[in-house]
């Protein structure tokens, strides 16, 4: 993720009390196109508000409670701030866990790093499955389903100068397709070091494939999970049946009935938890949560703007009426 993702918003930037504050006090190009895994430092909590006179207690007190030190990346500071800021809002009713690229960069790193793992046999070592993964993604692009899983990257986005960059893998190596640049071998000691030195990340898929596909554990995600989730399971299950290896995993993906659900950013409500807190009304936060956990679900939800109003559901709603896709088709029993 980058620092913003459109104007005032994204991780380089919060809401207090209905004003933006700029998180580190980052100039506008310092923050368009750098990611959170952005280098060199340092970062530090500025907590400038954006409008003049917006300065409040909240503020004040939001910006008491974060880290003073300095940090070499703002996903090292923003994963500091919520250690602090989670038991101080929550106390011990929720566990907190807390993942980010790389603690995803260590786990494909420990998979790797063992010559018997199944993720080293097939990613890197069989001539086929890569290429094989690849060849249904640029498939689903080209097909009915396109725009749901986009091939941004061949596996692993490179990191340099606080851009992250797509790569592509050609003949047994990770390019850099503007420059021609050879970054990495597509091999476990080259992907190691760089996975190491924080310049090679895995991507979404590879993501989902060591921390839900493979173990089976369930996904929670967002209004574009229900369709791109399925899609990687199915591209996955595809290139293992063109490879002719692994029927048991094949079949156990065909058959699982739970293997995801979504919700994130989905539940509706008038009481933002950061504002209750930050105004000194603990007691309404932990309301709010007693409130959400009895009401359903399907009321939680609100209007679900996340799905009604997407441009990207409407466009699969055009296409279902059209008959372009259904729910008889072969990507969709992977949902």
């Amino acid at each position: 993720m980058n620092l913003v993702e459109k104007p005032r918003k994204g991780p380089g930037w919060i809401t207090v009390d209905g004003k933006p504050v700029n998180v580190f006090g980052l100039s506008r190009s310092r923050m368009i196109g750098y990611s959170l895994l952005a280098g060199p430092g340092p970062y530090r909590f500025e907590m400038l508000p954006r409008e003049p006179n917006a300065e409040c207690d909240a503020l004040r007190l939001l910006r008491s409670l974060l880290p003073k030190t300095q940090f070499e990346r703002p996903a090292h500071a923003i994963k500091a701030a919520n250690l602090i800021l989670w038991p101080k809002m929550f106390g011990g009713r929720f566990a907190f866990l807390q993942i980010d690229d790389e603690d995803i960069a260590d786990l494909v790193a420990d998979h790797l790093s063992d010559e018997n793992s199944w993720l080293r046999m097939r990613l890197l070592e069989d001539p086929k499955f890569a290429s094989n993964i690849l060849a249904g993604l640029d498939g689903l692009a080209s097909g009915p389903w396109s725009g749901w899983l986009a091939r941004g990257t061949d596996f692993f986005w490179f990191y340099e100068n606080g851009k992250r960059l797509p790569l592509r893998l050609i003949a047994g190596e990770l390019i850099d397709p503007a420059t021609g640049m050879k970054v990495a071998c597509f091999t476990a000691p080259d992907i190691l070091e760089r996975l190491a030195n924080r310049s090679l990340v895995p991507n979404l898929l590879l993501m989902f494939l060591v921390l839900s596909i493979l173990p089976g554990v369930r996904a929670l995600g967002g209004s574009y999970q229900p369709i791109y989730y399925p899609l990687m399971r199915y591209v996955v299950c595809r290139a293992l049946e063109a490879a002719g290896v692994d029927e048991d995993l094949r079949q156990a993906l065909a058959t699982d009935d739970v293997p995801g659900a979504w919700g994130h950013r989905v539940i509706e409500c008038d009481d933002d938890p950061l504002e209750l807190f930050l105004n000194g009304r603990n007691g309404g936060m932990s309301d709010l949560i007693d409130r959400l956990g009895d009401i359903s679900f399907a009321e939680a939800c609100g209007s679900m703007k996340g799905f009604v109003t997407d441009p990207s559901w409407h466009e699969l709603q055009r296409r279902l009426r059209q008959g372009l896709v259904t729910p008889a088709d072969a990507e969709w029993a992977f949902s």
